[in-house]
């Protein structure tokens, strides 16, 4: 600091470049991050301080499954992979309330700029609208704001989890809770605050246990997305403060229990899963989304259109034009062909029923 010191009484034009990158480091280390826990061989995110924009990660976890985007993601920290192995599930958990965690330091971690609220529900469109006749699992999960969207195998798989806030504090009573083998220390069940914070990682702890049943689902080839997002930690931060105990008993809690979450789901998935953590501390605007079934809408051609119009394009147009085209044209050429022949031709040569007609071959 006496030297940072030193440095601002200087006034000098590169000590102001200094300070800039002095304070991009310091940002960079203690902002927002985008840590990937998981990822297969084949999606490689490069290691480096490239900050990426928040209202691009719906971007970003569509190119990590192989889809492609309305707009290039200009961004050098995700490798371009393989054309054809794509992973079969990616898993986005957002925790509001707290710049970072700590998590190993050998893992791949981004600074976020711009923490504007985002969803994955383009990228849930994509899956649906490329596996419908296949079966998905679709989940976008927000406990706090009892916020739920399921589609395709999702409705089966996750029909028996607790979603509403009443519902996972009863879960947590039941045998198998979270309560029995976490080290609470300073978090009490009893208060609302911490009671919020212990539900989502009951949460975690119910999607895994799940998956683990239906291991079947992460065999196919439909990929699967999974979103999730935690704002216990949050309401732990604003209740008892950054610095209190409470607040870091939690953030190790969710630290320790987020690495084994990424484990259970990327061994379930064979290593084919990508598993990201965004973390901000808050959103720059709020996001209001009416919560979501599959079940209980109807099924329309365009979810976006109240009035059941078609998509206006379709990822297999190219591919439906080009077999339309090929097969009009090879017709069209088929029938010129034997239009043609038929016109030239002989009867009394090339066809055996005029020859047969003839006296001299009915003599032989």
């Amino acid at each position: 600091m006496q030297s940072l010191g030193k440095l601002l009484r200087m006034n000098r034009p590169s000590v102001y470049i200094l300070l800039v990158v002095y304070a991009s480091i310091i940002n960079g280390a203690l902002g927002d991050r985008l840590t990937v826990l998981r990822s297969p061989d084949y999606v490689q995110f490069r290691d480096g301080q490239w900050p990426v924009s928040g209202e691009k990660i719906p971007d970003l976890v569509a190119l990590t499954m192989g889809f492609s985007v309305q707009e290039d993601l200009d961004w050098p920290g995700l490798q371009a992979g393989p054309l054809f192995q794509r992973p079969r599930a990616n898993v986005l958990v957002v925790v509001r309330g707290v710049d970072s965690l700590d998590l190993p330091k050998n893992i791949t971690s981004y600074p976020l700029e711009n923490p504007v609220p985002f969803t994955l529900d383009s990228v849930a469109n994509t899956v649906h609208t490329l596996f419908a006749e296949s079966t998905p699992v679709v989940l976008q999960l927000a406990p706090s704001e009892e916020r739920l969207y399921m589609m395709g195998m999702a409705n089966t798989v996750f029909e028996d989890l607790p979603v509403t806030l009443q519902q996972i504090r009863g879960r947590l009573s039941q045998e198998g809770s979270v309560l029995n083998s976490l080290p609470l220390n300073s978090l009490n069940k009893n208060n609302e605050a911490d009671l919020l914070f212990l539900s989502e990682v009951q949460v975690l702890h119910d999607i895994s246990a799940l998956l683990l049943r239906h291991r079947h689902l992460a065999k196919d080839h439909a990929p699967d997305l999974y979103s999730l997002e935690l704002s216990g930690l949050e309401e732990i931060g604003r209740r008892y403060g950054q610095d209190s105990p409470q607040f870091q008993d939690a953030s190790s809690i969710l630290a320790s229990v987020m690495q084994k979450f990424a484990d259970g789901v990327y061994g379930i998935y064979s290593n084919n899963a990508v598993v990201e953590v965004v973390t901000v501390k808050t959103f720059e605007a709020p996001l209001t989304r009416k919560s979501r079934s599959i079940l209980e809408s109807k099924q329309i051609s365009n979810p976006g259109s109240p009035y059941n119009l078609a998509y206006k394009y379709n990822f297999e147009y190219a591919v439906i034009f080009n077999i339309v085209l090929w097969l009009m044209i090879v017709l069209a050429l088929a029938v010129i062909v034997i239009a043609y022949s038929l016109w030239n031709m002989d009867p009394g040569y090339d066809s055996i029923i005029y020859r047969m007609t003839n006296q001299k071959i009915r003599m032989d």
